[in-house]
């Protein structure tokens, strides 16, 4: 077998971040090609997996193991910029946790992707615990987050266009990963949607839950993930609490999923926030679907990478470029 190709930090121009080592694996085998590892800087704690898509090369970094939250991808992302000057652009890539809208038209199910959009006042991102508190006891929340660089925007109107046409490789690519047993999507007959007010029998299933709680929903025509665009809200709690949830949502305009490192990224690392719906962040959350979920968003980014030209001959290395791009 041969050595994987070196190629030096200056070349690197996509920065992926991700949470989870499934989230790592799933962006790993994403790779069009794999590359050589590189030396690391002393000042850099990040260790990171290297590799090509399409005309990108594309350095991968993942939160340090058990912890999760917005501080620790703000300096997981802050150290990958200090060591790959050249980064046009990130992606923030992994699971969350979906919001049924059981009223309107977004229909989402499990192993869906959800993509951050400008939406409304916000763009694309919301913390939602960040704020001060009212009276009652809610959040008024101040400042807003950054939306995502212009490039990215243009590369999901694009995403967007094709996504409708059928024009996407997402299934192919996907396909790489659920041919192995422990990225297989679980199935449409284990994606089950309780009453958000239903409560959580103990235990690792929800074997115990009440039946009654079970809401029925039609089945959909393909079991492929469907891709949605708005609204993620981030924060620095796990939420899995159905009614927290739905007013959450309802208060921010519309949220799709929620999850916890982008609202630490936003404004120092501009990216896009691509995310695989593993559970319904209510109290029968669980780690089922994590891995199928993880699979779909990196199938996803991937894509999005695909729409995305190389800059000019020349750029590359141009004082303007040697950062990323707003």
């Amino acid at each position: 077998m041969a050595e994987p190709k070196s190629v030096p930090a200056r070349d690197f121009t996509v920065g992926w971040v991700c949470a989870l080592p499934v989230e790592l694996a799933a962006a790993a085998e994403m790779m069009d090609e794999e590359l050589a590892d590189l030396p690391s800087l002393p000042s850099d704690s990040n260790l990171y997996s290297f590799g090509r898509i399409g005309v990108h090369s594309v350095v991968v970094a993942c939160l340090p193991a058990g912890q999760m939250g917005t501080n620790s991808a703000a300096a997981v992302a802050s150290q990958m910029q200090q060591s790959f000057p050249s980064l046009r652009f990130g992606v923030l890539v992994g699971i969350g946790g979906g919001v049924p809208h059981l009223d309107d038209e977004i229909d989402i199910r499990l192993g869906d992707v959800v993509i951050s959009q400008p939406t409304g006042q916000y763009g694309g991102v919301v913390q939602y615990d960040f704020g001060k508190t009212g009276p009652d006891g809610r959040i008024v929340r101040t400042g807003n987050l950054n939306a995502p660089p212009t490039i990215l925007l243009h590369a999901l109107a694009k995403l967007r266009a094709n996504n409708l046409r059928g024009k996407t490789q997402v299934l192919p690519y996907l396909s790489k990963l659920t041919c192995r047993p422990n990225f297989a999507s679980p199935g449409p007959g284990q994606d089950t949607l309780y009453a958000a007010s239903s409560t959580h029998a103990a235990g690792a299933t929800c074997a115990k839950c009440r039946p009654d709680d079970v809401l029925d929903r039609e089945a959909r025509a393909t079991a492929d993930p469907v891709l949605f665009f708005g609204t993620i809200a981030s924060g620095n709690q796990v939420m899995k609490d159905g009614p927290t949830r739905d007013r959450y949502s309802r208060e921010l305009g519309g949220v799709l999923c929620f999850e916890m490192e982008a609202a630490g990224l936003m404004n120092s690392f501009p990216c896009l926030v691509v995310r695989g719906i593993c559970d319904y962040a209510d109290a029968h959350k669980n780690k089922r679907w994590q891995p199928y979920a993880a699979a779909t968003a990196a199938a996803y980014a991937k894509e999005l990478l695909y729409t995305i030209p190389p800059l000019a001959p020349g750029d590359l290395n141009g004082s303007e470029n040697c950062k990323l791009e707003t």
